[in-house]
């Protein structure tokens, strides 16, 4: 099963839980992860997910999901960011964005984005449906 990648800036953590908590119920089922204070914000703000953490962006969790979306175990990154911050590892994050591009993986760095994407990626799964289905016949 692909992964699901979740981050937050500080800024954006709380709208990241909020924008999770309203399409829970597509994220049931589905395997998250996210980076390390994003993962613990989300589990604090009682999102009752199951997630996989990985390491605050700063120590390496942004090159660890790199590292993931290289074996093509994530599907979508959803990084709710402030474009405003410049931080010490920036370089991480726009290596991150980068490898998305590269790898054809859709990431959304906004809420408006991040609903874009799962509309779509429920899109995608009743059309790949139907079409399995014609084809089994």
């Amino acid at each position: 099963m692909s992964k699901i990648a979740v981050i937050a800036h500080d800024n954006f953590k709380a709208d990241l839980l909020q924008f999770l908590k309203e399409k829970k119920s597509w994220f049931f089922g589905r395997e998250i992860v996210a980076t390390g204070r994003t993962a613990v914000f989300l589990e604090e703000g009682e999102l009752n997910l199951p997630l996989t953490h990985v390491r605050k962006g700063a120590e390496g969790g942004y090159l660890q999901i790199i590292e993931m979306i290289k074996r093509g175990e994530v599907e979508i990154v959803f990084f709710f960011r402030d474009a405003t911050i410049l931080q010490p590892y920036h370089e991480d994050i726009t290596s991150l964005l980068d490898i998305c591009d590269l790898n054809n993986i859709p990431s959304g760095t906004n809420q408006a984005a991040a609903e874009l994407l799962i509309i779509g990626k429920i899109r995608m799964e009743a059309s790949q449906s139907i079409q399995s289905k014609i084809e089994n016949k």
